[in-house]
């Protein structure tokens, strides 16, 4: 599994097709007198000290410490961003905003992008940041096994130093939405750092490391940050294998935040006044992805019927315990530009069994669909999905992998199986990592020529009125006849002790973002 594939899943960064040139809402973040809470009532100040205790998922056999590596964990991800920097993040107002890079500008073709890094960005050892650390680290990342789908379109040609403080990125195509590459995965570090010295390798965040064991870590406050002096004196990362057990620490005090608990944690918390539970709406896809290129989903309307076969609400309600809403086979339901006109797909189970009998699919036979419990209601929604859409003549069975396997020999390869992504803010962010024909995670060897030719005018426009236009033919044509079935959009969910003030409200990835958190005591 690529780190651009776990990361962007969770954040995977909703990520926004407006991207760096549009304004995006937040959308309601919070649940109840807790979420207000969270943020700080009006009348609080903020208070800088203190040590927050954060828990997150992972699995020890799982721990990295390369920022350009595999990350399984969110443990991992969220450690790694706050010693880290990446050139750009998720924003409140616009998708991609500031922060190792300051600015930045397309040349007037939008094939050429400079970004002006950040006055005053110093590494942890005091060192400043130069533009051949950014290109050093840039080019790293892009020689990674999934490199090419951690920078679509930019070949390590591509990346370059214009002074000590401009970096250039060449685009093999006119993109109008290439700052929004840059958020989730451009970690710098240092130039020439070796890989026996990426443990202890100097970052560029609002912390610094304190000791890392056994895949916890504790983080203490970077006095010198470019961008300005976090509130916490530390944050201590501890990691777990199970949300129920990270709910359980979060409910008898042990950690202050559990992050990405899930719906179910969150119900059962719920009646706590002590404790504070955060929605962020739009923050996690569970498709059922269906093999477009061959096989026995490859004609349109089997995977038509399949989509018809499905009781969405019944799957928001019974997997999301209702912390979620109904999707509409389109990835990125965040996006500013999502478009809602598209109709709502409902069950039909009379024109999907007419679609089956039109396809001359084979009724007779079981096919697997292969799932694996990565995240909490994955398996779950395969198991309810199998019992949907056996009342359309389908029959499903169900196999759950273990996580390595899925990835290695299931992920990219099955005719049927489930997918997850966070960070759904961007209809073309997802898109170009997903379901462009060369895409380098092209998850259902889907190949539209109608699909390319429509993504590279929109990534060549300029003017933003015409470019959403685009990116709603776009979501037509994914509507149509793409290999995803997107039956709802999870809610991130996450709990806090009272004291909790001033976390992030963004989905995906966006919540990583803590130097703005502090706490009331």
């Amino acid at each position: 599994m690529s780190v651009t594939r776990r990361q962007v899943l969770w954040a995977t960064a909703g990520i926004g097709a407006a991207g760096a040139l549009a304004a995006c809402s937040s959308g309601k973040s919070g649940s109840g007198p807790a979420a207000d809470a969270a943020s700080g009532a009006a009348n609080e100040q903020p208070r800088a000290g203190g040590t927050l205790k954060v828990g997150a998922l992972g699995k020890l056999s799982a721990t990295t410490r390369d920022p350009h590596g595999t990350q399984a964990n969110e443990s991992d991800y969220l450690i790694i961003s706050l010693l880290y920097d990446t050139l750009t993040v998720p924003g409140d107002k616009t998708n991609t905003a500031p922060r190792l890079a300051a600015s930045w500008k397309p040349s007037e073709d939008l094939r050429t992008w400079r970004f002006t890094l950040a006055d005053g960005a110093k590494f942890h050892d005091g060192t400043p940041v130069t533009a051949d650390d950014v290109v050093w680290s840039l080019k790293r990342l892009r020689n990674t096994p999934s490199g090419k789908s951690r920078l679509p379109g930019i070949q390590p040609e591509g990346i370059s130093a214009e002074d000590a403080r401009t970096v250039v990125l060449v685009s093999d195509y006119p993109n109008a939405e290439l700052p929004l590459l840059t958020r989730l995965t451009t970690f710098v570090l240092k130039k020439d750092t070796k890989d026996d010295a990426l443990a202890g390798a100097p970052g560029t965040g609002p912390y610094l490391l304190d000791w890392y064991r056994d895949g916890n870590a504790r983080l203490v406050r970077n006095d010198g940050w470019y961008g300005g002096k976090p509130l916490l004196d530390a944050i201590e990362v501890r990691i777990f294998e199970s949300p129920q057990a990270m709910a359980n620490a979060l409910l008898a005090g042990q950690i202050d935040l559990a992050s990405n608990v899930g719906a179910v944690a969150a119900r059962t918390a719920a009646a706590r006044k002590d404790v504070q539970v955060l929605r962020r709406p739009n923050d996690m896809a569970m498709p059922i992805v269906m093999r477009t290129a061959d096989g026995p989903f490859a004609d349109a309307r089997v995977r038509e019927a399949l989509r018809l076969a499905v009781d969405r609400d019944a799957m928001v309600k019974q997997i999301l315990s209702g912390y979620g809403s109904v999707a509409n086979d389109i990835l990125g339901a965040g996006d500013p530009a999502y478009a809602k006109d598209i109709p709502q797909r409902k069950r039909d189970l009379g024109k999907a069994k007419r679609l089956l009998a039109e396809a001359g699919f084979d009724t007779g036979k079981t096919y697997d669909l292969i799932t694996t419990d990565d995240i909490s209601g994955l398996a779950e929604s395969a198991t309810l999905f199998a019992t949907q859409v056996r009342e359309a003549g389908v029959k499903i069975n169900v196999v759950k992998q273990e996580s390595k396997a899925f990835w290695d020999a299931t992920w990219l390869k099955a005719p049927l199986y489930t997918s997850y992504w966070g960070t759904n803010d961007s209809v073309v962010f997802l898109a170009s990592k997903t379901m462009l024909s060369d895409a380098g995670m092209n998850e259902t060897g889907w190949n539209e020529a109608s699909f390319d030719e429509t993504y590279r005018k929109a990534m060549g426009t300029a003017d933003e009125a015409e470019r959403t236009k685009l990116v709603h033919q776009l979501q037509e044509i994914e509507y149509a006849t793409s290999g995803y079935l997107l039956w709802g959009m999870a809610d991130g969910v996450d709990l806090a002790g009272s004291a909790v003030r001033g976390l992030p409200r963004l989905p995906g990835y966006g919540r990583v973002q803590l130097e703005k958190t502090w706490l009331a005591r």
